[in-house]
């Protein structure tokens, strides 16, 4: 196990998109909800590679025995985890209703503040599903042998080209400009040089794309800047940075430049991943959840002010910013056919710029979960 969950660990990239942007747009000294502020520290035990309900060893994830009792029959627990940042914006409302006892199914959850951590849980079989970004399912995938499956999409793309003056209106615009930005050898360079390469740009000499270590570096420049200045920023980061900045303004979305390439699949921030040992024999308390999730998505894009309250609860971001950014986070539930199109093709995109991103190959058909 340990030799596992080593390779791993050496195959998770940077996803600063999901989680080291949304630090800092995080309320100081917030809370997880009761549910999982108990299970942000780990066990100094022993590791275990035992399945579920094998071992009396209390679980590093979910501060639950690993028991029969603690597994999912008739609304038992499932253990679930999300980083801090748009992709668990989506749980908020399932996660409250489990709080005040609403849920139909039982839930405990971890907010990791780093892919790591739910890479390790997921590997050592303490977690049951996770909200995680799409490229590192496709690594869990290839890297557990097909131990995981891809169950929904629940967050489409984060990215915008903002801007402090006016004269970025297409990616025609971005030719010869100076364009800041994070994630360098990571999806927001994937997805940015794949969108800019559709539209028969080349982002090596027809811009110049300077990448900084962090969106607060880039969210500076944009501030001292003396005239026009142009960068690519996620959210709820975009949100934060034109509060303090009047001069910020939002000039393409990603995602609707990448469904313009006519590609037929999506700019993908967001996954639900599940073990398949637990899918195996928690299938229907697994399809409940998948009900539940749904809904939970479905209210946050709904009730935006309501739901800020909520995600400000699970400390991602302040209410303030969140209700602002919920409706560019592009929070949503897509599931079957139409997710696998859209995963695919998205995947397919990452591995033909760097086939490490995805693990080193496609998933095959296996990997989707289709009920």
């Amino acid at each position: 196990m340990r030799k596992l969950t080593a390779v791993l660990l050496s195959s998770v990239l940077c996803f600063g998109i999901l989680a080291g942007c949304t630090q800092n747009a995080s309320a100081p000294g917030s809370q997880t909800s009761s549910a999982s502020s108990a299970n942000e520290t780990t066990s100094s035990g022993p590791e275990s590679s035992a399945a579920p309900g094998s071992s009396s060893q209390p679980s590093a994830f979910s501060g639950i025995p690993e028991t029969a009792e603690s597994i999912p029959q008739s609304g038992e627990t499932i253990r679930l985890a999300g980083l801090k940042g748009p992709t668990t914006m989506g749980m908020a409302k399932l996660l409250a209703d489990n709080d005040t006892g609403l849920s139909k199914n039982k839930y405990s959850f971890t907010m990791a503040g780093a892919a790591d951590e739910i890479v390790a849980g997921l590997a050592k079989g303490e977690l049951d599903a996770a909200a995680i970004p799409a490229n590192l399912a496709s690594v869990l995938y290839n890297n557990t042998e097909g131990k995981i499956s891809l169950a929904a999409i629940n967050t489409l793309g984060v990215l915008y080209i903002v801007e402090t003056g006016d004269i970025i209106h297409s990616l025609e615009d971005l030719r010869g400009k100076t364009l800041y930005s994070t994630g360098q050898g990571t999806t927001p360079e994937f997805a940015l040089n794949f969108v800019l390469q559709q539209n028969g740009i080349d982002p090596a000499t027809d811009l110049n794309i300077e990448y900084k270590s962090e969106a607060t570096e880039v969210a500076a420049l944009m501030q001292a800047a003396s005239g026009p200045a142009v960068a690519l920023l996620p959210e709820p980061f975009v949100t934060t940075a034109k509060a303090k900045n009047e001069k910020l303004r939002t000039a393409l979305s990603l995602t609707e430049e990448w469904e313009r390439t006519g590609s037929g699949s999506a700019l993908v921030t967001g996954v639900l991943v599940v073990r398949n040992d637990f899918l195996a024999e928690y299938e229907a308390a697994f399809q409940t959840f998948l009900e539940e999730y749904r809904a939970s998505t479905e209210y946050i894009n709904e009730n935006p002010e309501e739901a800020a309250l909520l995600i400000e609860g699970l400390g991602i971001a302040p209410a303030a910013v969140a209700e602002k950014a919920i409706p560019a986070c592009n929070i949503t539930y897509l599931a079957g056919a139409e997710m696998k199109e859209k995963v695919s093709g998205y995947l397919q995109a990452l591995f033909e710029q760097n086939p490490k991103s995805v693990g080193g190959a496609l998933p095959d058909d296996a990997f989707y979960y289709q009920s």
